[in-house]
Formats: C-alpha cells, sequence, structure tokens
C-alpha cells in the first residue's frame, strides 16, 4: 500500500451530487494520527509504520505500553495500528491527516463487523427454510447432518448455528466523496464495517477501478 491512516466511524448520511442525485455515505473522523514507531527489517524482520490514533489518559496504559510511548517522546494514543507502505516517507512524531486522501479516490476500509449474537443457518448463512406446512416438522433447521451408516459423523465445515458476527471484515473499491479538511472527515460511497464509533483501517485500494 502507498498510504493509510486510522479512522472512527461516525456514522451514516447522504448528500447531493451536481445533478441533484442522492449518494448514501459513511462519515469517517480520519486522524489526526501520529507515527509512534518506525520498524526496520535490522531490528524487527520487517517493514512497518505504526500510527496511533485518539487520546487517552496515561492512568489508563499499562507500564509497557506507557515506556512505548516515553521511549519515543509521543504523546500516549488509544488505538496503535500497523501498515506495511511500499515507501515510508515518514519519521517518529509525523501526523497524518485527512488530507492524504482526495476526492475520487478508491480505498480499502477493514473493520470489525457488527456482533449479532447467536444465530440460526438461515440468518448466518443464508440457507433456506423447509417447507411452513403444519406437518412438515422441519422448518428453520440445519439440514442433513449425513448418512446414518459410514460415515456416521458431522464432517467438518458444515454450516452450523452458532456466534455471528465480530469479524474483520474489509470492503474493497470505496469511493471518496468528499473529504473535510477542517474537521479531518471523509465521506466514504456506501458503508463501512462496524457500529459507530468502530475504529478502522482505511487505505489505497489495491484493485482500482
Amino acid at each position: 500500500m502507498k498510504k493509510a491512516i486510522l479512522g472512527k466511524k461516525l456514522g451514516m448520511t447522504q448528500i447531493f451530487d451536481e445533478k441533484g442525485k442522492v449518494i448514501p455515505v459513511t462519515a469517517i473522523e480520519a486522524g489526526p494520527c501520529t507515527v509512534v514507531q518506525i520498524k526496520t527489517k535490522d531490528a524487527d524482520g520487517y517493514e512497518a509504520v505504526k500510527l496511533g490514533f485518539g487520546e487517552v489518559k496515561e492512568s489508563k496504559l499499562t507500564k509497557p505500553k506507557m515506556g512505548e510511548f516515553k521511549k519515543t517522546k509521543v504523546q500516549p494514543k488509544k488505538h496503535l495500528r500497523e501498515f506495511r507502505l511500499e515507501e515510508n516517507s515518514y519519521n517518529v512524531g509525523d501526523e497524518i491527516k485527512a488530507d492524504i486522501f482526495t476526492a475520487g479516490e478508491s480505498v480499502d476500509i477493514t473493520g470489525t463487523s457488527k456482533g449479532k449474537g447467536f444465530q440460526g443457518v438461515i440468518k448466518r448463512h443464508g440457507q433456506s427454510r423447509g417447507p411452513m406446512g403444519h406437518g412438515s416438522m422441519y422448518h428453520r433447521r440445519p439440514g442433513s447432518m449425513g448418512s446414518t451408516s459410514t460415515p456416521g459423523r458431522v464432517f467438518k465445515g458444515k454450516n452450523l448455528p452458532g456466534h455471528m458476527g465480530v469479524e474483520t471484515v474489509t470492503i474493497q473499491n470505496l469511493e471518496i466523496v468528499r473529504v473535510d479538511l477542517d474537521k479531518n472527515v471523509i465521506l466514504v460511497k456506501g458503508s463501512v464495517p462496524g457500529n459507530k464509533g468502530a475504529i478502522l483501517k482505511i487505505r489505497n485500494s489495491v484493485k482500482s477501478k
């Protein structure tokens, strides 16, 4: 990737384009992020840039985490994420804001999906229900569990009820509709993973349209 930033999902709204067409957008507070650490191949085995986002009290951090900030003399940050950039032009302490992106660019956004709790196979996997007649006795259940003889077991990977959501999800090729440099807010066409307030990783698209 060439450029990346951390952001916070503010929610969804809609705007009008020049032709008066309604565009559903997600508002994201993109930065400001601070470069907390530069990882190198000699010292760490790989090259990456660690960004910090969001203010936090020192009393909320553990001693090892606080020592990490004191070592680099950077103001403590609540959220830390690493990005492997193709070319690193940043130094420790540099600030990255929403101005690294412009309207019309495509980005990939990674976040944690909303938790849905324990769900059945119809909602969790999109399976179809059985007949709804009174004599069916098989309406929203998982389906066949295999033969009654060999092999007399359930195969691994079968779609079954269970916990749904709270998974890392990446949506690719989302278009940036507008960038507000004063508020560090970008408007992205469509929806992104997570609840309001969710932390997102925003980076330039690897599969540009």
